[in-house]
């Protein structure tokens, strides 16, 4: 019987235990010296973890999306910009060369939900998709079985596309698994030589965030030290480029709202809901600071652009309680927000430009640790307080706005996500969002 290895499902900063094979369960129960474990979860027993860790550290290697049993879920250490990325990514195209080469992947039909142990003729098609890309070790063969090793290969293929990871063969899954094998090798080519254009010296300690993967990672001695799930900016508000230096941070800001947002949305959203300022304690003030009142305003009109709109700080602001800020041309910047279920979403483009970020308080704690007297505690004491305070940041760290929609990393796992802003030329081919 082939052994079964622990799955490595090291994402987004947790290690999630997949399975261990009855074979090496009851050999780990053995040399236990046979105690009452079987009925116990694995996980809470510390010296059987230990024992499965081992094995796991003796059975897995850094293979290249291998068809051998090194598959591997991708590390949450690897930044993606580092020119080891460049490297790899190159070994990408080789690999995806070879792939094309055979005649791609065929498309996985549309089945009806799988749950572990359910028979459907789609499982064959889709085992034989992950077992050409490398998700699948080809050793567990081509059933009709919906088994755990299946399930096992479509978390690998979510994770590595920016999708939810549950195992499950959604829509967005099933759209990503059936972009052509040719699509994705343009995509790796396209994308190397962004990543060569920015693989020199980006210092030691910087910010990236990903546009396409709505993704940002703290970078200290070459380790992403934290990674947080994002908001950027809407198809028709794309996110720009950014190459800059985050210089602040405010706590518990006001909103200050663009003349874009006023002219599209809320010009549109007062003419709906004439009490939308007051309830969201958005104020107005003409060119002399004087405060009107909405009912002075012709909302049929463009007159509200020649205003200025306040949002006052607390739960209700946009920005929520923190805004990050750093030289820019386009006016924009990361922030808090209060509409948290939004990381949740696969599809997380809905700003008009700027980048939300999810757990942005221990992002703010990382770019402070050197700015004397804002530790964590008064961080969180500021925040608490509701207090407009802001915090020069003691040495400015580098920030890197970048679109990035193909790399592969030194784990031996390619990335793909959504060509959203359509800047590769491949068109819809190259979005699984619909």
């Amino acid at each position: 019987m082939t052994r079964r290895p622990v799955q490595d499902a090291i994402f987004q900063g947790e290690n999630r235990l997949q399975g261990v094979s009855r074979r090496a369960f009851l050999r780990s129960a053995a040399a236990l010296g046979g105690t009452a474990i079987a009925g116990q979860a694995l996980a809470q027993d510390a010296a059987i973890q230990a024992l499965i860790e081992q094995n796991q550290r003796s059975e897995f290697g850094q293979g290249f999306d291998s068809g051998s049993r090194t598959i591997l879920m991708p590390k949450a250490s690897l930044p993606t910009l580092s020119p080891a990325t460049v490297e790899h990514t190159g070994q990408a195209i080789a690999h995806y060369e070879g792939i094309v080469s055979r005649g791609g992947w065929k498309d996985v039909p549309r089945a009806e939900r799988l749950r572990l142990g359910n028979r459907n003729p789609g499982v064959t098609a889709l085992r034989e998709r992950l077992i050409t890309a490398g998700d699948l070790d080809p050793n567990a063969g081509v059933s009709d079985v919906y088994d755990s090793y299946v399930e096992a290969a479509v978390r690998r293929f979510q994770a590595r596309h920016g999708l939810m990871v549950d195992g499950n063969v959604r829509d967005q899954t099933l759209k990503a698994l059936n972009i052509p094998a040719q699509v994705r090798l343009a995509q790796l080519k396209t994308n190397v030589v962004r990543l060569r254009s920015m693989s020199g010296n980006l210092g030691n300690r910087f910010v990236v965030c990903n546009i396409p993967a709505a993704q940002i990672e703290a970078i200290e001695g070459g380790q992403a030290v934290s990674r947080h799930t994002a908001v950027v900016g809407k198809p028709d508000r794309a996110s720009p480029d950014i190459n800059s230096r985050i210089v602040e941070v405010n706590f518990n800001p006001f909103w200050t709202v663009p003349v874009s947002i006023v002219r599209k949305d809320l010009i549109p959203k007062m003419q709906a809901e004439p009490d939308y300022l007051t309830k969201n304690r958005i104020r107005i003030y003409d060119p002399k600071g004087n405060e009107l009142q909405p009912a002075q305003l012709n909302w049929y009109s463009e007159e509200a652009v020649n205003y200025r709109f306040k949002q006052d700080p607390g739960e209700l602001n946009s920005m929520g309680t923190i805004r990050i800020n750093f030289p820019s041309p386009h006016g924009v910047y990361m922030h808090d927000t209060p509409l948290k279920n939004l990381f949740g979403e696969d599809q997380r483009f809905h700003s008009s430009g700027c980048v939300r970020v999810q757990n942005v308080r221990e992002l703010v704690n990382w770019l402070l640790v050197e700015t004397p007297d804002w530790a964590r505690p008064e961080i969180d004491g500021v925040i608490k307080s509701g207090e407009r305070k802001d915090a020069k940041i003691a040495r400015p760290v580098p920030l890197y706005w970048v679109y990035v929609t193909a790399w592969a990393t030194p784990d031996g796992v390619v990335q793909f996500r959504d060509d959203i802003y359509n800047r590769d030329g491949l068109g819809p081919m190259a979005i699984s969002r619909g």
